[in-house]
């Protein structure tokens, strides 16, 4: 038996793994899914391995003092985050947990800066570039798109405004205000939850028929044999 036809096996024995859902949990699917962990973890460390550790240990050998210490400083905050297994020594990978959270925090700040806020703010102005849009119906178009953009960013993040005063009775209540343009931006939340979920789901079919056409495919081949 050749290799593709071996490997077509074996993906046919783990698709029909998970397939075994559909009649409920059961050690098979289990099975299917601690694997699919097990490698999925196992590529990530070799590729940390390969591609972050081993070229700091090659630096260890470079004849320049300063890429000595530079491999030094990720090296000796790495150990000391093995002080966090013990109870008694974990305060000694505070500092390095803080480099941690700090810029992935200033990270995941800055990618939603750069890569979402601004690009959607300058999407939202070139949506009123009527002149791009040559006149005539194509700039009613080009203005009513604008218009749809600009109201529905300003009102999805208006929704998540919370200011709330006290109602006569006392009790703790949204201002009007804020509460009609509230609702108006959780239609705009509720179509994009709609459209990614559309798109989840179509990603999912798409694999499901290409595992489904791999399966006759792997038929067909053992008829042929």
């Amino acid at each position: 038996m050749s290799i593709e036809l071996i490997s077509a096996f074996i993906g046919l024995i783990l698709t029909l793994m998970v397939f075994s859902y559909l009649i409920g949990d059961n050690p098979l699917f289990r099975i299917a899914i601690y694997l699919f962990i097990g490698v999925s973890s196992g590529y990530a460390a070799a590729v940390v391995l390969r591609s972050v550790f081993l070229p700091r240990i090659d630096l260890f050998r470079s004849s320049d003092t300063n890429q000595i210490i530079l491999a030094m400083i990720p090296l000796l905050l790495s150990v000391t985050l093995l002080a966090k297994f013990s109870t008694r020594l974990s305060w000694i990978g505070n500092f390095a947990m803080a480099i941690l959270v700090g810029v992935g925090a200033a990270s995941a700040i800055g990618g939603a800066l750069i890569g979402t806020l601004l690009p959607q703010i300058q999407a939202s102005m070139d949506a009123f570039n009527i002149r791009s849009a040559g006149g005539g119906s194509n700039a009613f178009f080009k203005l009513v798109e604008g218009s749809v953009m600009f109201f529905g960013t300003i009102l999805t993040l208006a929704s998540f405004q919370f200011s709330a005063g006290k109602a006569a009775d006392g009790t703790i209540k949204r201002y009007p205000i804020f509460e009609g343009v509230a609702w108006a931006g959780r239609i705009f939340v509720a179509i994009t939850l709609g459209v990614i979920f559309a798109g989840v789901y179509m990603a999912a079919l798409t694999a499901m028929i290409e595992r489904l056409s791999s399966l006759i495919n792997f038929a067909r081949q053992l008829i042929g044999l």
